[in-house]
């Protein structure tokens, strides 16, 4: 398709990197956005963000930015307000759809409020709530740090031992921790482009979970695209995930994971606000499926930059 003249976007700054514990995974998904901005006609170059944002925005002109920021610092409306003090155009959610978005807790006690489907889930402050967790929540559980993305810090129990195990592992990452009920069904991605659903993805993976491995490395995990479900069906999960966004003020672009149990009930489980986009990433795997190439792709996601 015509994608439009590429100079409307003046000079664009593909933001990669960061601080958090997903620089990794920011930087391989940066390069293949500059990469395809370049492709398209784009003015853009890449800034490679290190722990001192606001320096790395005042060496380099731009007329707006394309965040490929992932976690804290990036993803977490910390960035986005930087760029909104400077008067910078960026890509994706706001300041408020960031903050909530990217942390699990106010997720749920807003889809909660909103009255929408969650796993139930505990707070883990203290070796006491471990037992407490155990008679609200049974097993099994994943445990999860609350402000990390790419399931990163995130791990199974399936009794007591595994969840002290997974707790002190999880609290490693200086943020609260939170054991949410184990969903037994089918995992679902939904992704949001330009407040459009794309097609739905089912996971599968051999792991325990669709984990980092899963997510990034492994070569077991199977995205099928088309789902499996029934036209009507998956515009009701779709439906469900545009509201989920909306609750938590999430806009342009996004992706919702969430689960349908055995009885094929939904249960949203949380929201990213700046997906990733490797080579085994669901977006682009979704907007494949609903016919938009990957260069067009990211082109459309520039777009919500424009009039912020």
């Amino acid at each position: 398709m015509t994608l439009g003249d590429p100079a409307r976007f003046g000079k664009v700054l593909v933001a990669m990197g960061g601080a958090s514990a997903e620089r990794e995974i920011s930087l391989i998904g940066g390069r293949a956005v500059l990469d395809a901005l370049e492709r398209s006609g784009v003015d853009a170059e890449a800034l490679v963000v290190g722990d001192r944002p606001l320096d790395d925005l005042r060496r380099k002109a731009c007329d707006r930015v394309f965040n490929m920021l992932h976690g804290r610092g990036g993803e977490d409306g910390v960035f986005q307000g930087l760029l909104e003090s400077l008067g910078i155009p960026y890509t994706g959610s706001g300041v408020l759809g960031s903050a909530l978005s990217m942390d699990k807790l106010r997720t749920k006690l807003c889809w909660r409020g909103a009255g929408l489907p969650t796993p139930d889930w505990r707070l883990l402050d203290s070796p006491a709530d471990l037992d407490r967790c155990i008679e609200t929540l049974g097993f099994p559980v994943i445990v999860k740090p609350v402000l990390e993305g790419s399931s990163i810090g995130m791990a199974r129990a399936d009794d007591r031992r595994q969840l002290r195990a997974a707790w002190e592992s999880a609290r490693e990452f200086d943020c609260p921790v939170m054991a949410e009920r184990w969903v037994e069904g089918t995992e679902y991605t939904a992704a949001l482009l330009q407040q459009r659903m794309l097609p739905l993805i089912r996971l599968e993976t051999p792991r325990s979970f669709y984990d980092y491995e899963a997510k990034y490395r492994a070569d077991s995990t199977r995205y099928l695209c088309p789902c499996g479900l029934p036209a009507e069906r998956e515009s009701a999960l779709q439906s469900l995930a545009r509201r989920a966004c909306e609750v938590i003020g999430v806009s342009g672009w996004g992706r919702v994971d969430l689960f349908c149990d055995a009885a094929g009930r939904p249960w949203l489980i949380e929201v990213n606000t700046v997906p990733g986009m490797t080579d085994h990433s669901l977006v682009p795997m979704a907007a494949a499926a609903a016919g938009i190439a990957f260069d067009d792709l990211v082109w459309r996601i520039l777009e919500t930059s424009v009039g912020t």
